[in-house]
């Protein structure tokens, strides 16, 4: 079994967060850590590893930097490790990187591709579920349970929905998204730090990107463009009282809340 595994380099919001002047995201001058719903995505495929012996790839696209991310999917346990990475693919949205990862993807052999849900960065949920239609196969997405049936090349999904669930069943090849409740990532080991840093990471550009027109890559081929984008706004300390007892705390809570006519 051959399993792809998307990764995305995300900033570590603890950190805090810096922009551009165009409103993108300065990902080069932020501490950035692996997207918890790809790591989720990453375990997922680790332990089809451990059963069945899969082949892990692990794919992403970004910056030079985010070598340091598949370094450390190599040493959780993943076999090979692709960074997408070129100056034209810069700014994309999501229509953009996700014609990108699948063009990439094109290249490879592959029975099973994981991503993560959403990234923390974007929120969009979408690049997932594009990749699927871009290379025309079924998509699984909110994975909280996966199984799959090597032998009947199938994968069964317990999907989250609201208050519910769906059971879904799909031949594979196909494309699972998962939620970071799917599973708890593993560390990585001593001895897979040591061979993670030792191994070739292989770097791709455009020139690398299977059936993919210059029209959808990079800032240009983007269809949605960010007006503004700002850092979280700090509040201030707020109104500070020492109440002289419990009932005169609870007397100056409501008059607060009646004053804001919210009871």
């Amino acid at each position: 079994m051959k399993v792809v595994v998307c990764l995305k380099q995300v900033p570590d919001t603890k950190g805090g967060v810096k922009f551009k002047p165009d409103g993108t995201l300065d990902r080069a001058a932020m501490l950035t850590i692996m997207n918890p719903d790809d790591k989720a995505a990453l375990e997922a495929a680790l332990r089809l590893k451990d059963q069945y012996g899969a082949e892990i790839t692990c794919v992403t696209m970004g910056l030079p930097k985010a070598d340091e991310m598949l370094r450390e999917a190599l040493a959780m346990g993943a076999d090979k490790a692709i960074l997408v990475t070129d100056r034209v693919l810069g700014g994309a949205d999501t229509w953009a990187t996700s014609q990108t990862i699948a063009g990439a993807i094109r290249n490879l052999e592959y029975d099973l591709i994981i991503a993560g849900r959403q990234a923390i960065d974007g929120d969009t949920a979408q690049v997932g579920p594009q990749i699927s239609e871009h290379l025309g196969i079924p998509v699984i997405s909110y994975a909280e349970e996966l199984r799959v049936d090597e032998a009947a090349g199938t994968v069964v999904v317990k999907r989250q929905f609201e208050d519910r669930y769906h059971m879904v069943e799909a031949k594979m090849p196909c494309l699972i998204t998962a939620l970071s409740e799917l599973n708890e990532p593993r560390y990585m080991t001593p001895g897979g730090i040591f061979d993670a840093w030792e191994a070739e990471v292989t770097v791709w550009g455009r020139a690398d990107l299977k059936d993919v027109d210059d029209s959808n890559i990079g800032l240009k081929g983007s269809p949605t463009q960010i007006a503004k984008a700002s850092d979280k706004v700090k509040k201030g300390a707020g109104e500070k009282i020492v109440p002289e007892s419990a009932d005169a705390a609870v007397d100056y809570i409501l008059g607060k809340l009646d004053e804001k006519h919210m009871i």
